[in-house]
């Protein structure tokens, strides 16, 4: 990967999210990251990081390696259209647009070329995603090479294209879930005594922790809770009161509610 160049058509929240993660990360030269979008604003902060601007799709493609597209769904397909005589076998197209499936994109593209959807998160700007990626046909030559360059930015998992939608909103989605649930468990900090940058502070600490036991561990959530919930304890009664409140079932009723919203879209 040292070696190939990299355009990302579209510096939107995730888009610039991927840019930042592959400055900081260093896989590549910085001069072989091209971006483009049609906002002077976003490119301005682009070039502010040594990255090579363009207000111009096709510049940005045309000498590029891996083009990855992170535009509105309803722009896709002006935009490969206007980047696909610059597609070809021995370029890589990944897709960050959500609901815009591998054959329509194929179709879109027109040329049998290695093509990946990848859902990230946007802490791959801190290299720490969770990148869900799906492949097409063609792809299976240069897989190894893609998974490498997520991994950097974060940890990758493959799934069925058909879980797409389902990754959206548990990847995805779930960044705003989990900050939801630092922010409320702040604001409650701040109730008992702490303030608010140390309540910040306590709380995200606390969560990355709680991931971090889970990651290492393998270990089921319950399994570290039941270390923490002595009986007629503290913790115990605050998770019941929770519970009661309805802290589960609101949780997994909003994931619910996300993936029933996305998994209509069509992309065309």
């Amino acid at each position: 990967m040292k070696n190939k160049k990299i355009a990302v058509i579209g510096i939107g929240n995730m888009g610039s999210a991927i840019v930042k993660g592959l400055v900081k990360s260093n896989i590549i030269p910085i001069s072989n990251l091209f971006v483009s979008d049609r906002k002077e604003a976003s490119l301005e902060k682009m070039g502010a990081l040594g990255v090579t601007t363009f207000r111009s799709n096709v510049k940005a493609a045309q000498n590029a390696d891996v083009v990855i597209v992170a535009v509105k769904p309803y722009h896709i397909e002006s935009v490969i259209n206007e980047i696909k005589p610059h597609l070809s076998e021995d370029k890589i197209l990944i897709s960050i647009v959500a609901g815009v499936g591998l054959d329509v994109l194929g179709q879109m593209v027109g040329k049998e070329i290695p093509i990946f959807r990848v859902m990230p998160n946007t802490a791959i700007a801190i290299q720490e995603s969770l990148t869900c990626i799906s492949i097409n046909g063609n792809a299976e030559a240069c897989k190894e090479c893609i998974f490498d360059l997520f991994n950097v930015l974060g940890k990758t998992v493959e799934i069925g294209e058909e879980l797409m939608a389902a990754a959206t909103v548990l990847s995805s989605c779930g960044i705003a879930y989990a900050l939801r649930y630092i922010r409320a468990a702040m604001q409650g900090g701040i109730e008992i005594g702490f303030n608010a940058e140390v309540a910040q502070f306590i709380t995200a600490q606390t969560v990355k922790g709680a991931a971090e036991l889970i990651l290492h561990s393998g270990n089921h959530p319950e399994r570290e809770i039941d270390k923490v919930t002595t009986p007629m304890g503290v913790t115990i009664t605050g998770l019941n009161e929770m519970e009661h409140k309805g802290f589960s079932s609101s949780l997994i009723q909003g994931v619910l509610a996300s993936y029933k919203k996305i998994k209509p879209v069509s992309p065309l």
